[in-house]
Order: structure tokens, then sequence, then C-alpha cells
């Protein structure tokens, strides 16, 4: 049942990105960024493609670290625990959407996929805490990588499977959660966790054969099969479809329906839960793209935040009433990227542009608390590790990713004001807005 009730968190990805230049991958920026110059979108290091990139890197054999010393019985990965005041509680589902068929494998199959919802909970004694991925897709992310569950032990999760919801909130505002291309829900973990540990309700989404692996019921394993030369633009408009059918089935569930296609056991109280009314997105990289692409789909999506994601398609190029961010890494911004200055001008509601320097494209994801763990695994040196994802101490890049995240949703969803968002703040020097 526990199995069941988890479905998969998606894949480690331990990437380095390609093509980028140690002062790219550094955050080198001035502390006021503008939005004028020319866009090398092409060969950029927030590219989607750069999201993940397997064969770019040979982990380093066993017997190479034990001769340097380095311990190898199984490194044990932990990962940040969550900033709010509640326990967090996590289900698995299981979502067809018979009226769409899968594009990216034959047959017509209908459309299916797994999504995970962190939640705040109550009681937790009793309920296992999620692995951040279960065994089957985990050994086959490790074995894509050149490593194996013998050398590393993925980490536990603070969500408490089937935990009851803490009814004492009411009706939770939704947060969607999109990832980069061929990455897994499992890279918005960290932030998603945090965010209900806030009293969000939050479903991160794997987008099924454009992920790299996601676990389905019955130990079933789909993999990436997207075709090579995919055109992003197509690409968004599958996963904004991914994200309407997922609203709809949270629409089941507001009105006591279970939408997962097993009937799968749902935590108490999750029915009474969901607050249709009041629902945001974000995604980091090319799901960062889709948060625009979905809003232009559904209008019920109230508020986007982009995580240094580059747009592709005619989205940006429409305009959005709705409140809307746009968070970057230290080498990308308006400045660099002109799919950002494109939806700029389009964005009619509430808008901010903020930017987190120090910090690089893979910053915005898991990578930025995890690779560090498996640099010696890896073979990666302290120099590789800033050029890849950044000068920023990992520990500070997820807080203030968090920090700014939960101002944002706070303000266009619960209407509860932030500061942080009002300009220049003492306590976060990392952060600049463009103006």
């Amino acid at each position: 049942m526990i199995a069941r009730a988890i479905g998969t968190a998606g894949a480690l990805a331990v990437a380095l990105g390609a093509g980028m230049t140690p002062a790219m991958a550094a955050g080198k920026a001035t502390n006021k960024p503008t939005a004028t110059g020319e866009s090398p979108d092409k060969d950029a290091p927030w590219a989607p493609e750069n999201d993940e990139a397997t064969g770019q890197y040979k982990a380093v054999h066993p017997s190479v670290l034990a001769s340097n010393g380095v311990r190898t019985g199984g490194l044990q990965l932990t990962m940040p625990a969550p900033s709010g005041r509640y326990s967090v509680g996590m289900v698995g589902l299981h979502l067809v959407d018979k009226s769409r068929t899968d594009p990216y494998v034959p047959g017509n199959k209908p459309r299916e996929v797994m999504v995970s919802l962190w939640y705040p909970a109550t009681s937790t004694s009793g309920h296992y805490q999620a692995p951040w991925m279960p065994s089957i897709s985990g050994a086959h992310f490790l074995a894509t990588r050149g490593l194996s569950p013998q050398l590393v032990t993925l980490p536990q999760t603070a969500g408490h499977v089937l935990a009851p919801v803490d009814s004492t909130l009411g009706k939770l505002p939704v947060l969607l959660y999109s990832t980069g291309l061929h990455s897994d829900r499992a890279m918005g973990t960290g932030l998603a966790q945090d965010l209900a540990s806030r009293g969000y309700l939050v479903v991160t989404v794997d987008h099924t054969h454009d992920a790299n692996e996601v676990q389905f019921p019955g130990n079933r394993l789909e993999v990436n099969t997207m075709p090579s030369g995919a055109h992003s633009s197509d690409t968004l408009k599958v996963r904004a479809a991914d994200i309407k059918f997922v609203i709809d089935s949270l629409s089941t569930l507001s009105k006591g329906g279970n939408p997962d296609a097993g009937k799968a056991t749902l935590p108490a109280g999750l029915t009474k839960a969901v607050d249709m009314s009041r629902i945001g997105m974000f995604g980091w990289s090319l799901g960062g793209a889709a948060v625009d692409t979905a809003m232009q789909l559904d209008h019920r999506i109230a508020a986007g935040a982009d995580l240094d994601g580059q747009f592709f398609g005619t989205a940006p190029s429409k305009d959005l009433d709705r409140p809307f961010m746009l968070f970057s890494s230290g080498s990308h911004n308006r400045n660099n990227d002109g799919s950002w200055r494109t939806l700029w001008p389009h964005l009619k509601g509430y808008r901010v542009d903020v930017q987190l320097h120090g910090a690089a494209h893979l910053s915005f994801s898991d990578n930025e608390w995890m690779v560090s763990q498996e640099a010696q695994l890896l073979g990666l040196s302290q120099a590789q590790l800033q050029q890849q994802y950044g000068t920023i101490d990992p520990d500070r890049a997820v807080k203030v990713e968090r920090d700014y995240v939960a101002a944002f949703f706070d303000q266009t969803l619960r209407k509860q004001h932030s500061g942080l968002l009002d300009g220049p703040n003492k306590s976060y020097p990392e952060i600049s807005f463009v103006r």
C-alpha cells in the first residue's frame, strides 16, 4: 500500500550543464541589472537542453576513490528540512486522461501522468516518510549515470505517506509544479515540501515520456521516448495540456471524487482541502516556460512563477492579466534573454523580476543541495561545482529561493503583502530587482 501511495518522486539529476563558461555559471552580473542587450539564447546555459546532461561526465570508480582515502560504502544523501510550521503529508496519484492520446508512444494510448501531492498534515505517527524516489526508478536513474544503489542511497523526504490533512487550515491554496526538460518531478521536491509546510497543497507533475523515468503502479517504468528533434514549443503544448488535466482531476477531488485510476487510498481530509479558487503554478527551466503556456490555456491558474526558464512559441507574445514572477540565476535575465524581453510588456497584471546572484541554472532544482554531496563520487572538484552550480552556498540558495517563491504566492493567492517583493532587502543581498 505504501508503494502504491508513493508512486514515484522522480529522478536524481546529477547533470553537468553543457556549454557553460565559469563566468556564466558563477553568476557574474552587475548589481543593477538592466533589460537591454542581445540574446544569446541558442548557446545559453539556461537553454532546456542543459536541464540534464546524462553522459557528459563519468562517475569515479569506487576503487579509485578508495585509493584516495574516500569512503564509498553507500553514500546517504540528505535533503534540507522544510522551514514552515506544519508537518508534511504526501500521496502519489496515477491519473489517466482518456480524452487525449500520448503523443510520444505509438498505439493511440491514453495520456497518463503521475503526480505527488504535498500538504500540511496533522498526526504523522505511523506514516512512513516517502523516499525522494522509489527503488525501481532510482535504480534505473543511477545505472544510467554510472552509479548504483550500493554507492548512493537516495534521501527520505519530509512527506509522510497518507498522513491526514490538517483540517484546521480549511481549504488550501493549490500550487502546481513542472520541472525541466527530461527531468522528473522529484527535482522540485525540496521547494514543494517547504511550501506544503507553509500551508499550501503542492502538486508536482511528471510529464510522461518527456521525463527520463516515471514509475507507475505495479513497478511499471516509463522512460523518455521524445523524438530527438522535438521542438520546445510543441513540448510545452503537451505539458500545458497535462497541467489542465491535472487541474480537472483536482476539481474532481474537490467535489469528493477520487481521480486516481486505481482508486488508491486518499489521505483523510484531502477532498475537503482543495481550494479551486486559488491556484498557482511554478516551474523550473522548461517547466518555468510551461507556466506561461499553461496560464494561456487554463484561466483557473491565478498566478505563475518561472524559475530561470526560457520561453518558446507564441505564448510570451500574448497578453497575460494575472500575476507573474520571473526569478533568474545570476547570468540570466531580460538583459540577455529575448524571450523574457518579449514577455515582459505583455504581463498586464502584477509582475516582478528578481535575480539571484551567484546562482546558476541548475541551482533552481534539487541539484543545488544534492550534487555537492555527491561531488567526490562524480569526480567533481570545488571549481567544477562552482562552474556548474554557481558560487552561492547551496544552503543559502535554497533559503532565498524558498522565501521569495513563498512571498510571491503569499501575496498573490493569500493576499498577504510581502515586503520582500517591494525592492532590495538588506537581509537578502543576493537579490536584485530588474526594473
